[in-house]
């Protein structure tokens, strides 16, 4: 009997050791590790909107005839932050003869055949014609806000022409 206490104690030693080595091997358990790529892109795009050029009463006989009849408008653009952008506006429905993308010679026309011809521009000063090239366009880069960049109008002095309504519509266009 006291041979089976001995191995009976040994045997609940030995089992207590096992056990003992047990919770430690897990805890040294193994690992591995790898990076994770993740990625995104951001594509270039842009929104546009207008407000329209309205010139209100031009005056053939006393007011407008040696001065242009000035007004603006604006081209609102959105672009994606850093998007190289360029703003152009055709030529008009109503074009005359020789109009070109560069150097468009846009019409105001009435309910018939009658014309008024006038200008757009990217300046104050009404010196540089906005066109519908990249060389006559407005260049933005865009910021993730809405810009708003203004059209300046002028109708020709000096028009003779019959009392009525007169309009246009011309397409604004961003390219990015």
């Amino acid at each position: 009997m006291l041979k089976q206490k001995f191995y009976a104690r040994k045997l609940m030693t030995a089992g207590m050791a096992a056990l003992a080595m047990g919770a430690v091997s897990s805890t040294d358990a193994a690992t591995a590790t790898q990076n994770l790529a993740v990625t995104a892109s951001v594509s270039a795009n842009c929104t546009i909107a207008t407000a329209p050029v309205a010139f209100g009463a031009y005056d053939p006989v006393t007011a407008n005839a040696a001065t242009a009849l000035n007004g603006t408008g604006t081209v609102s653009v959105t672009c994606t932050s850093g998007a190289t952008t360029t703003v152009t506006l055709g030529q008009g429905a109503n074009a005359g003869g020789g109009s070109t993308a560069a150097a468009p010679a846009r019409r105001l026309k009435d309910g018939a055949t009658d014309f008024l011809t006038y200008s757009l521009y990217s300046d104050t000063g009404r010196t540089t014609v906005w066109g519908d090239t990249a060389g006559t366009g407005v260049a933005h880069t865009g910021t993730g806000t809405l810009t708003a960049l203004t059209v300046y109008g002028a109708v020709d002095a000096g028009q003779n022409v019959p009392a009525g309504n007169y309009s246009d519509t011309v397409v604004a266009t961003v390219t990015f």
